[in-house]
């Protein structure tokens, strides 16, 4: 798309055109006509606000001298900001009559052979202005329609768009709960049937574990379901976060022995707790699917304005479990660590075991 020049600019070179034509019938001896003239010229300065009364202003000077470029700009103006209608045909003869005629002896004889062909002349070249005004004015028109055209079509393409995400999301919701969903409460059951069966004391305790955390899993992933399914007019209203105050439980009923260290301030932001929580649950549940046995320390400190999160497993005592895993709870602790600005470390430890490490910035938020 062609740059159009600045309206300065045009005003410009359309006040300098019409001072040019009066420059080339410049008379002397007639200061009257040459200055109706000039104001005539002068008089283009309005012709984007007060477009009817400049066409007017200018008028005259087509009357009293031979200048006609200003007033055939005013006209061309008027034509391109207004639409078609009486006011734009009777300003074609108004015109006409005026390049006609001469003052201050008129003369319009219309049944000179001469005057008939000056007024087509001049009614033929109002009428040019006129047209060109109105061809600008419709491709003004014409581009204001496409980009509104253009603005729809992006706003259609982006509801589709969200369409066709509603429609995933709503299969995937119900693909959890028809499968997942399933096969977990399967779970539930079962681990509840051996608690109750079961003789031995640590049988029945690692099959309350297992129904606990299935029953918690089930809550999770019903309220994951519940978001998926959400149209996404309103923002979906979610369940509390984890904070600081439930790393305590979460390491009591992890189902393996931890040590939990944790010094850290109230006021923390929302964002590090959760990420301090997360941390500290994708450390637990590694250590428990692939070093069984292992016990475990966690070390929640913070120091010169960050958060260090330090979860340390021993070596396996016994064969890890095979369990499906892709790695993909690590990558998203390091995502989530880099989004507020921290770093996050992993790998094995001299003595066999395993750690994972996060240092968050944070700034202790004051209440007052």
């Amino acid at each position: 798309m062609t740059r159009r020049p600045p309206p300065l600019v045009l005003d410009g070179a359309a006040v300098t055109m019409a001072l040019l034509d009066v420059w080339a019938h410049w008379d002397i001896d007639e200061p009257l006509r040459m200055a109706c003239a000039l104001a005539a010229a002068v008089a283009l300065l309005l012709r984007r606000r007060l477009s009817l009364l400049t066409f007017l202003l200018t008028l005259p000077a087509v009357l009293l001298s031979d200048a006609v470029v200003a007033c055939l700009a005013a006209l061309y103006t008027l034509a391109s900001l207004s639409r078609p209608g009486v006011m734009l045909v009777l300003c074609v003869p108004a015109f006409a009559l005026s390049d006609t005629m001469s003052l201050p002896s008129p003369h319009f004889d219309p049944n000179s052979t001469r005057t008939l062909i000056s007024f087509g002349y001049s009614t033929a070249t109002a009428a040019a202005a006129v047209f060109l005004g109105q061809l600008v004015r419709t491709r003004r028109d014409l581009s204001l329609r496409l980009t509104e055209i253009s603005e729809a079509r992006d706003h259609q393409q982006l509801l589709t768009a969200q369409a066709v995400l509603a429609r995933e999301r709503a299969q995937l919701a119900r693909e959890m709960h028809d499968v997942v969903s399933h096969q977990v409460s399967l779970i539930a059951v079962r681990a509840g049937a051996l608690q109750v069966g079961a003789r031995d004391a640590d049988t029945k305790d690692a099959a309350a574990t297992i129904r606990r955390l299935s029953v918690q899993t089930l809550d999770e992933l019903r309220h994951m379901v519940g978001v998926l399914r959400a149209s996404g007019g309103q923002p979906t209203e979610l369940t509390p976060q984890p904070a600081l105050n439930d790393i305590r439980r979460l390491a009591d009923g992890c189902g393996i022995e931890t040590e939990l260290r944790m010094d850290l301030p109230e006021g923390l932001p929302a964002t590090v707790q959760r990420a301090v929580y997360r941390t500290v649950q994708e450390a637990l549940t590694n250590t428990r699917k692939h070093a069984p046995g292992a016990t475990a320390r966690i070390d929640l400190l913070h120091t010169d304005g960050s958060v260090r999160v330090r979860v340390t497993n021993t070596a396996p005592t016994q064969p890890p479990l095979p369990l499906p895993g892709a790695h993909h709870g690590l990558i998203g602790l390091r995502q989530r660590a880099e989004l507020l600005g921290g770093t996050m470390t992993s790998g094995p430890t001299r003595d066999g075991g395993y750690e994972v490490c996060v240092v968050l910035p944070a700034e202790v938020e004051v209440t007052e």
